[in-house]
């Protein structure tokens, strides 16, 4: 048999390959480790998140809050975040003296403002702790014999001790079939950050418009709230992104042909609505209802739900029927929409699905089936919100991948 190539080789170069690379350097130097990277570029994902910033984290710092953003992988992350959470991060970065920002909403970047501030200083550490990388070298199979692994790529066969995948999400199940020969189970990956399509619907004319909404798929208990904007193809923002996530294995079985609710005023009840809309028929009863519609919502939104349920904007309020203001109600507190069809939100692709969770031990990301092989980053079936989530369970997987 041919001697030992290498200590450690980590299938993949993304966020979570080069971040555990360089801890299993860092914690023992006398390691030969090497990265093998299918395509021709390291960190791709890194280079375009945040819109070229890299929102590197996300300013939650208690284990128990920070796993509500999980729609899957909550539970085993938990003991993981007390491991390594995002205040470990940040010490992680500064001490290489790179410095992270928040911003209102708790993301946090570099201060820079550039993901290349984050590409190198990985790029350093990796030349620093003499971490070969191979790139264009896709892996193909992988066996065991004894202690060591065999790991057959399309350059070349090379043997190692320890391996850790973080290959990142695969969008089709065969890809992951060198994985499955090693006795892993795979949960199905489907998208799970994406826009719902409204084809041709009249609302599209409202393109660029925001509106703080709660957004529910009918039928279900999914529900989420939050800023909704309307797109030329259909609804984006954060409350239909976070929807989707939570409800991604759903919309999948459904084939995105799917009804939500939206309620443009969620901080009023029914009865309370009514009871303004009557005070407004009273107060105003010689204006046009366009004119007094006094309710936060932008222009051009009043116009068209006023508009769908058959209601001239120039009608008075005083000549408004009690059927017309029951409409009303009805349009701005449970407004339905069919969606047909997702559009992935930017290049920010995510997918859930990946290893089966209940198949590696979470205390150090080894695989429960074969010893010596460790899991990192979206190869698992854990993903997240969007707001720097998907980062920090890639950093404290890998990081505890590579303690071991």
């Amino acid at each position: 048999m041919n001697p030992l190539n290498y200590d450690v080789v980590i299938v993949g170069g993304g966020a979570a390959g080069i971040f555990a690379a360089i801890n299993v350097a860092n914690n023992n130097s006398n390691l030969k480790v090497v990265v093998l990277e299918k395509t021709g570029q390291l960190l791709a994902k890194v280079k375009i998140s945040g819109g070229g910033r890299c929102n590197v984290t996300h300013a939650c710092f208690e284990p128990k809050e920070l796993i509500k953003f999980y729609p899957r992988g909550a539970k085993e992350l938990l003991g993981a975040f007390h491991q390594f959470q995002p205040g470990d991060v940040i010490n992680w970065f500064s001490e290489r003296n790179v410095e992270l920002k928040m911003e209102d909403d708790g993301r946090m970047f570099p201060t820079t403002d550039n993901s290349q501030t984050i590409i190198d200083c990985f790029l350093g550490e990796l030349n620093r702790l003499n971490i070969k990388v191979e790139l264009q070298t896709k892996v193909e199979n992988i066996t065991k014999t004894g202690n060591l692994f065999s790991v057959t790529t399309n350059q070349k066969s090379l043997l190692c001790k320890k391996i850790i995948l973080t290959t990142g999400g695969f969008n089709k199940a065969e890809n992951y079939q060198f994985i499955t020969k090693l006795g892993h189970t795979i949960e199905p990956p489907v998208p799970s950050l994406f826009t719902f399509n409204l084809p041709k619907h009249p609302i599209l004319n409202l393109q660029g418009i925001v509106a703080d909404v709660e957004i529910k798929i009918i039928g279900t208990k999914f529900s989420e709230s939050g800023p909704l904007l309307i797109t030329h193809w259909g609804f984006s923002g954060p409350a239909v992104l976070k929807l989707s996530a939570w409800a991604a294995r759903y919309l999948s079985e459904k084939n995105y042909e799917f009804e939500v609710e939206i309620n443009w005023l969620p901080l009023i009840n029914e009865e309370e609505l009514m009871q303004v809309l009557q005070e407004l028929k009273t107060e105003f009863s010689t204006k046009k209802i366009v004119n007094a519609f006094n309710f936060n919502l932008p222009n051009k939104l009043k116009s068209y739900l006023i508009a769908k349920v058959e209601i001239d904007e120039d009608l008075k309020w005083a000549d408004v029927s009690k059927k017309q203001l029951q409409r009303l109600v009805d349009v701005l507190l449970k407004d339905n929409y069919i969606s047909k069809g997702k559009t992935t939100f930017k290049q920010e692709f995510v997918t859930c699905g990946g290893i089966k969770l209940n198949e590696v031990n979470f205390k150090t990301m080894e695989s429960k089936f074969v010893p010596n092989l460790y899991f990192a980053g979206e190869v698992l079936n854990i993903d997240a919100l969007t707001g720097g989530f998907n980062f920090q369970s890639a950093w404290t997987t890998a990081w505890i991948a590579a303690l071991d």
